[in-house]
């Protein structure tokens, strides 16, 4: 509990003994109104100082002037008890809704606690702790055990386990080593590690995801729009119609009915009715309910850029995935060399010096498999196809090495391979040399996750990949995805998902999932883009929705549910603060509800809201 919320607390104390007081001697008159504001000013001096604030503004309507009529109201009736009691239960109320708040964005700030607050860089022979944002790139800077990696970096001393979880959700340590890229946000367990720094600090992973949360606030979801906009409507609304409660029957059963007007009897129903019809309770609990899922969400190592991609989620109908890096490890291996019209050594030497330029992870592979240096020296006019693969000269030798399509583009017959898995085709000065058979190792959370994914409902599984076919439908079979695209290009993914979009329901989202380094154009595509395995990736934190900080890809299940249960809560509060004040609004029309009834459908409605909206902070592991 905060300064401010304490001083609430004695204020509260103060009012409620002073009440109780009050209604133990029994005065009357004057004095029993000059006691009685001592209460009420105690605890409502700041209301009344925001609803003339408001006024003076040009805002009229909101919480604090609704508050404030109504007391006001009660006391001028005589009503002091009733008065200060509504004060006194109203600021209870806010004064639970400020810590509830203010519990879950402590919540949220302790999981990502990931900002460091110095960075020690070695001068003179010792260390001295500087701010992360004077660091340059290329510092060498020292973490020490227990110490948060401040700076993305590549370690060239040392190693250790590292915590990932306030990015990741997991509690299970890396390891890391000399020659390792390491990013900041992680903390070091074990080891002192020397790193040297490859960005500075507003560039580095951390600065990227503490904006990314900071900012998921200000995208708003279509129920915190509706609500927004119902409150600008409906509280000036029932402001009006109170007065017209106040006014209208006394001189309708006056003047037309020739009856007594009974003036005090329909001002104090109309003061009910103000307190009932406050809107707290949706104005407060709807935004608080996609704050506490998204920090739910992130608690599970699960970024969320907004509520209404929260909201969006919650609508998955169709999840089109990835192969490569998403469902799959991208670690390959050379599983055999089939049709080789040369030794198997030698066609292995020609394809990894060929490659010898890419990163691709089927590059790294053949170059793995190779086992020996690469001598660039060997290799020149290097040309890499997108999708298709590469071409170059080595040792004077034409050599092309990649899928079918380059071979048919270069005019030469690939030999079909049988196996499943990826096929380097290659060819030496023209002439087709034979293919590598190259596997790659499914995640092991994939198979669960699309499991997951059909129990909850999901309509359809789809996968696209470049592979061939043979080797998709094996992996889509595998997996129990329903429906597979092989031998797909980057620019043919995006097509292909437009054409999904078509599919699908009008009511159902597409969610993209990819692994965020080449899937950025189908990512923006989707209705919702989903990057997994992103630790570390800027492509995928700015090009995604929504960003799973690991591999594991059961959080893609795990996010649909904590949306869907985000979305269940939010409608629960809609329902149930609108019926509740509703049904009470009719009774204190009538006169069956009074001011007690006004207190538990203003105050009593919010904490109950309230209490509600925290549930969505709560995730279940996986």
């Amino acid at each position: 509990m905060n300064k401010k919320q304490k001083k609430m607390l004695v204020r509260i104390i103060a009012t409620f003994l002073l009440l109780i007081g009050l209604s133990l001697i029994g005065i009357t008159g004057y004095a029993r109104l000059v006691l009685y504001m001592i209460p009420y000013l105690v605890i409502g001096y700041d209301i009344l100082k925001k609803a003339l604030k408001g006024i003076l503004n040009r805002q009229v309507f909101d919480e604090n002037f609704l508050m404030a009529v109504a007391t006001v109201g009660a006391i001028a009736l005589g009503d002091y008890q009733e008065g200060t009691a509504v004060m006194l239960f109203y600021q209870i109320g806010e004064l639970f809704q400020s810590y509830a708040v203010g519990k879950s964005r402590k919540n949220i700030s302790d999981l990502m606690d990931i900002r460091p607050d110095y960075a020690n860089v070695e001068r003179d022979g010792g260390l001295e702790q500087v701010d992360p944002d004077e660091v340059e790139v290329g510092t060498l800077i020292v973490v020490q055990p227990g110490e948060k990696i401040p700076i993305d970096g590549i370690v060239v001393e040392g190693s250790s386990a590292l915590n990932t979880s306030a990015l990741t959700g997991e509690s299970l340590p890396r390891e890391t080593a000399e020659g390792e890229e390491v990013i900041s946000g992680c903390i070091n367990m074990t080891g002192l590690l020397k790193i040297r720094t490859t960005r500075e600090f507003g560039e580095s992973t951390v600065s990227k995801i503490l904006d990314l949360v900071e900012n998921s606030s200000s995208k708003k979801s279509r129920s915190e729009n509706f609500i927004s906009r119902f409150a600008r409507y409906y509280t000036p609304a029932v402001c009006y119609g109170a007065l017209a409660l106040a006014v209208l029957p006394p001189l309708i059963s006056s003047l037309w009915m020739g009856l007594a007007p009974e003036w005090g009897v329909w001002v104090y129903r109309a003061l009910t009715f103000l307190v009932i019809s406050c809107p707290c309770a949706l104005v407060i609990s709807i935004p608080l309910s996609f704050f506490a899922g998204i920090g739910g969400a992130g608690k599970a190592g699960i970024l969320v850029k907004g509520s209404n991609y929260l909201e969006a989620l919650a609508q998955t109908g169709w999840v089109v995935f990835d192969k490569t890096g998403t469902m799959t490890q991208g670690v390959f291996e050379v599983k055999g060399i089939h049709h080789n019209t040369i030794d198997g050594e030698k066609l292995l030497e020609y394809a990894a010096l060929a490659e010898c330029a890419s990163s691709h992870p089927i590059s790294k592979s053949l170059q793995k498999a190779y086992g020996k240096p690469i001598d660039r020296n060997r290799v020149a006019e290097i040309e890499e196809i997108g999708g298709n693969g590469v071409t170059a000269s080595v040792d004077g030798v034409a050599v092309a090495a990649g899928s079918g399509r380059l071979m048919e583009r270069l005019g030469i017959e690939p030999a079909v391979c049988h196996h499943p898995g990826t096929v380097v085709h290659v060819a030496l000065d023209g002439a087709y040399a034979g293919h590598i058979l190259i596997a790659d190792l499914l995640k092991p959370g994939s198979k669960e996750a699309i499991r997951q994914l059909n129990q909850a409902g999901v309509k359809n599984t789809v996968m696209l990949t470049g592979d061939r076919k043979e080797a998709a439908e094996q992996t889509a079979e595998e997996l129990g995805i329903r429906e597979v695209h092989s031998q797909l290009l980057p620019a043919d993914k995006v097509s292909k998902v437009e054409e999904l979009l078509e599919r699908k329901g009008p009511r159902e989202k597409l969610v993209f999932v990819g692994d965020g380094i080449n899937d950025a154009p189908v990512l923006s595509r989707a209705d919702i883009g989903i990057a997994m395995g992103a630790l570390g990736s800027d492509a995928a934190i700015e090009a995604a929705d929504i960003v799973l900080m690991d591999d594991d890809p059961r959080k893609i299940a795990a996010a649909v549910r904590i949306a869907r249960k985000c979305m269940r809560i939010v409608y629960e509060n809609i329902y149930f603060a609108i019926g509740i004040k509703g049904l009470c609004l009719v009774l204190g029309a009538v006169g069956i509800a009074n001011m007690w009834t006004a207190i538990f459908a203003d105050v009593g409605v919010m904490v109950l809201a309230v209490l509600n909206a925290i549930r969505a902070l709560f995730v279940k592991k996986l």
